[in-house]
Order: C-alpha cells, then sequence, then structure tokens
C-alpha cells in the first residue's frame, strides 16, 4: 500500500472509532482538511510548488505505509542522544518525541510563571478546549498545500504552549522530534501550536533527529500567534540523516506592534522542505528569518518562505545562505507580499550560495509583489564559488587550502548563526561545521 492511501485508511479507520469527539470544533477542522487531503493527494510532477523538490515519489519509494502503526523505542540511544545534545546543567523545558509519540521519561517541565501552560497537544484538547478552538487550524494553508491538510486531519500529538498576557517565558522550551529507525523506516506527524498572548516573550527551539540506518519522513506543522506587543523567537533545527525525508509548514500570525525571529538551520537529508509563512496584520510589527542550508552528499534541502505585509508602517529582514558541497541541491523560493494598505512598509530579502563543486546546485527565486506606493523593499540573489582572492590572501599568511577555506565559510555562516539566541545551540551547530570542514578553531 502506498503511504498516501495508507494515510486515507488510517484516518477513515480512526473516523469509525472516534467517540464523543466527533461534533467538537477540532475534529470538524479535521474532518474538513481530510476531504480538503483526499481532493489534493500528494503533489504531483508538475505542481509548481513542488518543482524542484520531487517528494511525493521519494516518499511512495522508501516508504509502504506500515510505518504508520510502529512504535519501538529504542530507549537507551534516545538517551544517548539527549546526554549529547542537552547540556545536564541547563535550565530548559525539554519536551521529547519519539516516532510521532511524547516521551514524558525523557522530558520536563521547568517553567514556573503563573499561567505559562506547556503540554501535549492532545492533553489541551482535554483541559483547554477554548484555546483549540479559537487557534487550532486558523491560519494554516489547508486547501492548498496537500502535506498542510494532512497533518491537521491526522493532528493528535505535538507540543502546545501558552503564554498568556503580560507573562515572559525566561526558560527556553526545547523540543525533539526524533525518528527511530533500529526496527524499520518510521513516519511522524507532529503538530504544534504555540500562542503568545499580549506584551508576552517566549522562546521554542525545535530539533528534528533520526537515529538508526533506516529511513524516516516528518510532516510537521507549527502554529505560531504573536499577539499585541508580543515576542516569540522560533528556531528549527535539522541536523538529521541522510535517509531522513522532512516536510515542514510554520504558520506565523502577527499582531501589532509585535517581533517574530525565525532561525532555521538544515545539516543534511535525503529531501528537506521547510515553509515559512508570516502574515504581518497589524502596524509596527518587526519580523526577522534567517535561513543556513550547509549541505553535503546527495542532501537536497527546500526553503520557501512568504511574507505577507497587511498592515501600514510595518518591517522584514530575511537573509538565508546556503553552502552546498558533493552533489548537494539546494531550492530558495522566498515571495514577500506588500497589499496596498501596507504604506510605509520596510522588506528585506537576500538569499546568498556558495557552490564548493561542480556537482552541486541551486535553484534561488526571490520575489517581491507590491501593491502599495509608498515602500523600501529589497530583494537578491547570488551563487558563486569561494572568492579566489580571499583565498589567496589568507594562504599567503601561511595557511593550508583547507584551513583557509574553513575560516572564509564560517564567516560566511557566521551572519545566520549569531542569530541564534541559545549559546549551546550555536556552539553544538559551529561543531557540526567544524567537523564538516575537517577543522578546529
Amino acid at each position: 500500500m502506498s503511504l498516501e492511501q495508507a494515510f486515507i485508511t488510517y484516518i477513515k479507520d480512526r473516523e469509525e472509532t472516534i467517540n464523543g469527539q466527533g461534533d467538537s470544533a477540532w475534529h470538524q477542522r479535521r474532518r474538513a482538511a481530510f476531504a480538503d487531503f483526499e481532493k489534493l493527494g500528494f503533489p504531483a510532477k508538475k505542481d509548481e510548488e513542488y518543482r524542484y523538490t520531487p517528494i511525493s515519489r521519494a516518499l511512495e519509494r522508501e516508504f509502504d505505509g506500515n510505518e504508520l502503526t510502529k512504535s519501538n523505542v529504542d530507549t537507551q540511544a534516545v538517551q544517548g542522544l539527549l546526554d549529547r545534545v542537552v547540556p545536564s546543567d541547563l535550565s530548559a523545558n525539554v519536551l521529547v518525541y519519539v516516532n510521532g509519540a511524547f516521551q514524558p521519561s525523557f522530558s520536563r517541565i521547568e517553567s514556573a510563571e503563573e499561567g505559562v501552560v506547556i503540554t501535549t497537544l492532545s492533553q489541551a484538547y482535554q483541559n483547554h478546549s477554548e484555546l483549540i478552538d479559537r487557534y487550532f487550524a486558523q491560519q494554516t494553508a489547508d486547501q492548498s498545500d496537500s502535506f498542510v491538510a494532512l497533518n491537521t486531519a491526522v493532528a493528535q500529538e505535538g507540543l502546545f504552549v501558552y503564554a498568556p498576557k503580560n507573562t515572559v517565558v525566561e526558560t527556553p522550551v526545547l523540543v525533539y522530534f526524533i525518528s527511530d529507525t533500529s526496527a524499520g523506516a518510521s513516519v511522524g506527524s507532529p503538530r504544534n501550536l504555540y500562542i503568545a498572548e499580549q506584551s508576552s516573550k517566549l522562546s521554542v527551539i525545535e530539533s528534528f533527529y533520526t537515529l538508526g540506518s533506516g529511513a524516516s519522513y516528518q510532516n510537521a506543522v507549527s502554529e505560531i500567534w504573536v499577539d499585541a506587543n508580543a515576542s516569540v523567537y522560533y528556531n528549527k533545527l535539522q541536523p538529521e540523516s541522510e535517509k531522513a525525508y522532512h516536510t515542514g509548514t510554520t504558520e506565523v500570525y502577527q499582531a501589532r506592534d509585535s517581533r517574530f525571529t525565525g532561525v532555521t538551520v538544515s545539516l543534511q537529508g535525503a529531501m528537506l522542505r521547510n515553509n515559512l509563512n508570516i502574515a504581518l496584520d497589524g502596524e509596527n510589527c518587526e519580523s526577522h528569518m534567517y535561513g543556513l542550508y550547509m549541505l553535503d552528499g546527495k542532501s537536497h534541502v527546500d526553503n520557501h518562505t512568504a511574507v505577507d505585509h497587511r498592515k501600514p508602517n510595518s518591517y522584514s529582514n530575511e537573509l538565508y545562505k546556503g553552502i552546498m558541497d558533493d552533489y548537494s541541491k539546494g531550492v530558495f523560493n522566498g515571495k514577500i507580499y506588500v497589499r496596498q494598505d501596507a504604506q510605509k512598509t520596510n522588506a528585506f530579502q537576500s538569499n546568498a550560495n556558495i557552490l564548493l563543486t561542480d556537482n552541486a546546485s541551486i535553484n534561488t527565486k526571490p520575489q517581491l509583489e507590491i501593491w502599495a506606493d509608498d515602500v523600501k523593499c529589497s530583494h537578491g540573489a547570488t551563487t558563486g564559488q569561494i572568492d579566489k582572492e580571499q583565498l589567496f590572501y589568507l594562504r599567503a599568511r601561511g595557511m593550508s587550502k583547507d584551513q583557509a577555506t574553513a575560516i572564509l565559510l564560517r564567516a560566511f555562516a557566521g551572519d545566520v548563526l549569531e542569530n541564534i539566541e541559545l549559546d549551546f545551540v550555536r556552539h553544538q551547530i559551529e561543531a557540526v561545521i567544524d567537523q564538516r570542514l575537517n577543522t578546529n578553531f
């Protein structure tokens, strides 16, 4: 059975066993999303949005649908991974999901601010249904993106974070989505909902890992609500394995005077697709988007971003950088929309790429659509190789070619890495980069 058909069968079987939830707003949205998914199906070969990322073909090749019912967890391997990536003395909320299931024995919640809620999505549905009804699936593109529709249709497990009005959540939230493939291929569909009410502040770091040598697939969706004068920092990390497949969408809604910063770092994966969509629906909003993809082997990473300026006097800044080695492939597609009412908008977008071999490639497409006449907007993309003059300058001072190349690439990536809020996260990524460059600063 194909993975697409397996999901359809799974959802129909679940529909027959639902008891008492069928009329809830939460389930009505899941049911509507399922209808959208049945209509859309996985993206076809000629789908323009997936033109350079044939993820449907890869999923049908690697997965047969039996992965939906697997729940094996190698607890020793999971603990070993967490010991490596989570400092033992770190003060943080740590939530761990393995093969789509929450793992309370590996998780801990430390935030003690009054009213803050950090729990699973299913538990939030039980205890905070009014928030689920108000925010769940209110901004996702279920009708146009089949992977988002599928995620909404199967939504059950994931993370729920709620920061009430005037609350600063001092302790960051770290969530680890781990695919354990030690007993075979793995499929997961995490669904996350992060809500920062008026004048609150929140930091969330999502990390995706694969254990074992099998193939993994994560279809993740995160909805982020940033209310008036609130601030959200969001970090998505993908160290992943060479047999990891990922389709992920992050939907952000900003009200007036709010601030959002998103940093996406992709280091490896068979085929990773990241969508980041931001709606600035109030005056004086501020959005910052940073991305780094540093690929080798046959890794394929596709970043699609869309920034929708709906109201005047807002600012958005986007910087994505890519380093492609071996036979790797990068895709960047960035759109900025400035609507007629969004006068005095400042919007900037930049994508820069370095190809280290003749076999690496990048498809980049920055786009601006502007209906307002009093704005400052710019976009641009560059693709090239290591600057030979800079390389010569460093080698003339006694450095080997590898050392000089490593310094230049670290500096190139530094513009993105310096925006990672947590030091230990930035140091871990730098360590991976150093290992990749076979050097140590």
